[in-house]
């Protein structure tokens, strides 16, 4: 009997759920593969005891159409950069890629697949390079892996967004007033400029494109006549103005990125601090982007990516990650799949269409 363990890493994800599943049902249909889940990311099989389950028809069963993961996830604990508090209280990062590769052949594991993003995805080829078979799997809401079209999830978020949106709308034009939402993408403008074209934004401020704080209020004026009027803005989490800095936290150690959040508060001081005469509300989406039921296109997405993923641990083309290019299921190598981050083009069609929308970036 083979072994194969699955675990999810990262920020949760709408489709989560349905990559594990189509991976569990791609695989009873060989009859002689044990399909296991690691919970919280690699910390189950890191545990003592490990926290490992078997995956089942009965717990694997309709969770394609829930959100988050049934092998839940974490965003810290990156067996790279391990951190380990001493006896004063210090942190310090240590490499535990080593012990973890050992763990996992020592507990009879055939397979590795590794569903997450970016720094999840830099683990896999980490691990691979110890020696460990591992196939990867895209996950990000944020679209910023540039080896693959389309991540699942991002449709999910974007859907989201643009229902936020909508309502922003209304609110805006019976109170004339300035509205600007807050969407994630942490370095990617993608979840921002879907949802200001889907939801017809005025405005759009995007990481790629640093804004100037008068343009952005040349525009809104340009709305009002006699106190009349509104504005809907869309801003991503990561947008910053020209010679400013991204608004965000450091989480301490254990955490790969700072805690984007807070743009939309901090336009709106630029923005009054500029002299806008309008109204001001802020509101900021955060983690409702993440949750609840994932659309169709994102289910069968991250359902094909599971069915791939075991295809792929069936050829033994290990240090690969699904990828959907061109419109077909491929594999790219792990090293290549976190090579190059996929930003928006400035100077691409989506961009400039946009802009020929009416769409102002501020820049």
């Amino acid at each position: 009997m083979n072994k194969l363990l699955v675990l999810t890493g990262g920020g949760d994800c709408p489709g989560l759920n349905a990559v594990i599943r189509g991976i569990f049902k791609r695989a009873k249909k060989e009859k002689d593969w044990k399909i296991c889940g690691s919970m919280e990311a690699f910390n189950g099989v890191m545990s003592d005891p490990v926290d490992i389950i078997k995956l089942n028809k009965e717990n694997t069963a309709g969770i394609h159409i829930k959100g988050g993961t049934i092998l839940k996830t974490t965003n810290k604990g990156n067996p790279l950069q391990y951190p380990v508090t001493d006896e004063n209280g210090n942190i310090t990062l240590v490499d535990r890629s080593q012990e973890l590769a050992d763990k996992i052949k020592s507990l009879g594991f055939d397979a590795v697949i590794n569903i997450g993003g970016d720094g999840s995805q830099k683990i896999s080829q980490g691990l691979f390079e110890k020696g460990v078979p591992i196939i990867g799997v895209p996950k990000t809401i944020d679209n910023d892996l540039s080896a693959t079209d389309t991540t699942f999830g991002f449709q999910t978020a974007v859907q989201i967004a643009t229902d936020s949106f909508d309502k922003l709308v209304t609110t805006a034009e019976s109170h004339h007033r300035v509205m600007i939402m807050e969407v994630m993408g942490r370095d990617a403008g993608w979840i921002a400029l879907h949802t200001a074209i889907a939801g017809g934004a005025e405005i759009c401020l995007i990481p790629e494109l640093p804004y100037d704080i008068q343009h952005v209020l040349k525009r809104i004026n340009s709305r009002y006549k006699d106190g009349k009027g509104f504005v809907n803005i869309v801003v991503a989490e990561g947008a910053k103005p020209k010679d400013g800095e991204v608004i965000g936290e450091d989480r301490g150690e254990g955490f790969e990125h700072l805690r984007l959040g807070g743009i939309a508060y901090e336009l709106s001081k630029q923005l009054k601090a500029a002299g806008c005469k309008a109204e001001i509300r802020e509101t900021v989406l955060g983690h409702t982007q993440r949750g609840g039921t994932p659309t169709a296109y994102d289910r069968v997405l991250a359902s094909l990516f599971g069915v791939k993923a075991f295809e792929l641990v069936l050829e033994k083309k290990f240090g690969q990650m699904v990828s959907f290019k061109n419109n077909e299921f491929t594999h790219v190598p792990l090293e290549d799949a976190t090579k190059t981050y996929n930003f928006v083009d400035k100077d691409g069609y989506l961009v400039q269409a946009a802009k020929g929308l009416g769409i102002s970036f501020g820049d």
